[in-house]
């Protein structure tokens, strides 16, 4: 990994820790955190931690689609009822850094609007699985070609997510 490519990623991670709630405690208070595993949604595979306080949480999630790039995400997700399955609501942002393989080339971005519709569920207790709904619609981007032009697409893309979490 080059040092522009370190720099972007420790900018990054630095960038999206301060938005997670401090003082999160174990999830016999309410609170806690998780950790996890997703495949889908901002990348192919990605780890996710997620602070949570009773029913909304902060996630920061990192992956990759072809490591090649890196994927990072801050959502602030809203979570619903009180049972074993509950449904959720979401919103935040994802940033997407690819690097090509033609040198001639530049640094690829994306800053992406994330917002995930879902369900948790919790089948024992401190593990649960999930299955979501991103709908994305991009902000802005800059192309690794330096002569492509094309305007950035605006539709809103949905992108399935599934994901394992573990209180530990």
């Amino acid at each position: 990994m080059t040092g522009s490519r370190r720099s972007l990623c420790l900018t990054l991670l630095i960038a999206l820790a301060p938005a997670a709630p401090a003082g999160a405690q174990g999830s016999d208070a309410g609170d806690g955190v998780r950790i996890g595993v997703s495949f889908g949604g901002i990348s192919t595979v990605a780890l996710v931690v997620e602070v949570f306080d009773d029913t909304h949480a902060v996630e920061l999630a990192l992956g990759t689609w072809s490591f090649r790039d890196l994927s990072a995400s801050v959502v602030y997700k809203e979570y619903f009822g009180a049972s074993r399955a509950r449904p959720f609501v979401g919103g935040g942002l994802w940033a997407v850094a690819a690097w090509p393989a033609d040198p001639e080339e530049r640094t690829g971005l994306a800053l992406v609007l994330r917002a995930p519709v879902g369900v948790d569920w919790s089948f024992v207790d401190d593990h649960a699985l999930g299955l979501a709904l991103n709908v994305n619609r991009g902000i802005a981007v800059r192309r690794s070609d330096p002569l492509d032009e094309l305007p950035m697409n605006e539709r809103f893309v949905p992108l399935p997510e599934v994901y394992y979490r573990f209180t530990p």
